[in-house]
């Protein structure tokens, strides 16, 4: 296990992280810290609760844009075979169902 200093906020933060993962920790860190600088300067001045509350609507609202600029994820393809087979044999059940009249 990995201890790593932090600031967000204007605020200290000693945060344990695994082996290896000090950079990417970092890295987050200063993303939510510039969210929490710009939330600071759009609405002024915020207790520390908002500003992290605000910065981290922020990261949500770019995370949801980037989302949806690049479109629905493509669908599983083991979930498709599952469907298309349970639709088969759901219409192969319907018309086994259905009155000889109806099939003239």
């Amino acid at each position: 296990m990995a201890e790593v200093d932090l600031t967000i906020a204007g605020r200290s933060y000693n945060v344990a992280c695994r082996a290896g993962e000090e950079e990417s920790l970092r890295n987050a860190a200063a993303l939510v810290d510039g969210k929490s600088r710009e939330a600071l300067a759009g609405l002024g001045t915020l207790s520390e609760a908002r500003q992290l509350l605000f910065a981290s609507l922020l990261l949500a609202d770019q995370l949801l844009e980037k989302r949806s600029a690049d479109g629905p994820p493509p669908p599983d393809p083991a979930v498709v075979q599952r469907v298309t087979l349970l639709a088969e044999r759901l219409e192969s059940l319907a018309y086994a169902l259905e009155p000889e009249a109806q099939r003239a």
